[in-house]
C-alpha cells in the first residue's frame, strides 16, 4: 500500500465514525470524544503537567485502553482525542502509540492527524461551506478562513483549516498564514468579551472604563460576510 492509498483509507476511516455515534455537525466537541471513548471502552488520563515533546499517548495493556492527554485548550485537545481514537481504531497491533514532535513525519502520525481533521470537519462538508460563502479555488484569504471557522464553531484549528484549504486547492500553497489567527479574528471582530473583562480588571481605573466600554464588533460578521464574497 503506497503513503496515498494508506492517507485515503484513514481519512474513509472516519466517516462511517461519524455516521455511527452521530457527528452531524462541523463542531465536534470534547463531550462527543468522551462518548466516543465510552463506547470503545477506552479510559483518558489527563496530564496536570507539560510535556515538552508529547501531545498525547494511546496505551493498551492487560488493564485495557488508556489515551493520555495533555491539558490542552478545547481545540488541540478535541484534535488529540481524535488522533489517539484513530491509533485504536487501526494501530491496535501497537501497545504504545506516543505522539509528539519527534515521530509527527511518520506515515502513522500523519495518517491519524488527516483521519482526526476529517472526524472533526470533513472534506465535503468544507467545500460545502466555501462554496456557501463563494470562495473560489485559488481565491481563498484569510478573512475566509476565519468565516468558516466563527460561522461553523468547528474545532478544527486555524492550522487545521488552512492546510485543507491549500490541500483542496482553495488556496496556492503556502499562501495562507500559519500563525497569528487570534490577533486577525480580533482585529476584524473586535476583542471577545472575556477578554475585555479580564483586562479591565486588571487594569487601572481610566484604563479599565475604556477598555470596558469597547465593544466587540458583532454588528460586522454582515458586512464582513458581503464583503468576502
Amino acid at each position: 500500500m503506497t503513503r496515498s492509498e494508506y492517507y485515503a483509507r484513514m481519512r474513509a476511516l472516519a466517516r462511517p465514525v461519524r455516521t455511527a455515534h452521530g457527528l452531524a455537525s462541523c463542531k465536534v466537541t470534547r463531550s462527543d470524544l468522551r462518548r466516543i471513548y465510552k463506547v470503545h471502552g477506552i479510559k483518558i488520563d489527563i496530564w496536570r503537567h507539560k510535556f515538552k515533546d508529547l501531545r498525547g499517548a494511546y496505551f493498551r495493556d492487560e488493564f485495557g485502553t488508556t489515551v493520555m492527554v495533555a491539558d490542552l485548550p478545547t481545540d488541540p485537545m478535541v484534535f488529540t482525542l481524535a488522533h489517539e481514537l484513530k491509533h485504536h481504531l487501526a494501530d491496535q497491533d501497537a501497545p504504545l502509540a506516543p505522539c509528539g514532535a519527534r515521530n509527527q513525519s511518520e506515515q502513522v502520525e500523519i495518517g491519524a492527524e488527516i483521519f482526526a481533521a476529517e472526524l472533526l470537519f470533513p472534506e465535503d462538508d468544507f467545500c460545502r461551506v466555501m462554496a456557501e460563502i463563494a470562495v473560489a479555488h485559488g481565491a481563498c484569504r484569510p478573512e475566509h478562513i476565519i468565516r468558516v471557522k466563527r460561522s461553523t464553531g468547528t474545532t478544527l484549528s486555524y492550522q487545521g483549516l488552512v492546510k485543507r484549504a491549500e490541500f483542496l486547492g482553495f488556496a496556492p500553497s503556502g499562501s495562507l498564514p500559519r500563525s497569528g489567527w487570534r490577533v486577525l479574528e480580533e482585529e476584524i471582530f473586535g476583542i471577545p468579551f472575556y477578554k475585555r473583562r479580564r483586562r479591565a480588571q486588571s487594569a487601572p481605573p481610566d484604563e479599565a472604563d475604556e477598555a470596558a466600554e469597547t465593544p466587540e464588533r458583532q454588528d460586522d460578521l454582515p458586512l464582513f460576510a458581503a464583503a468576502v464574497r
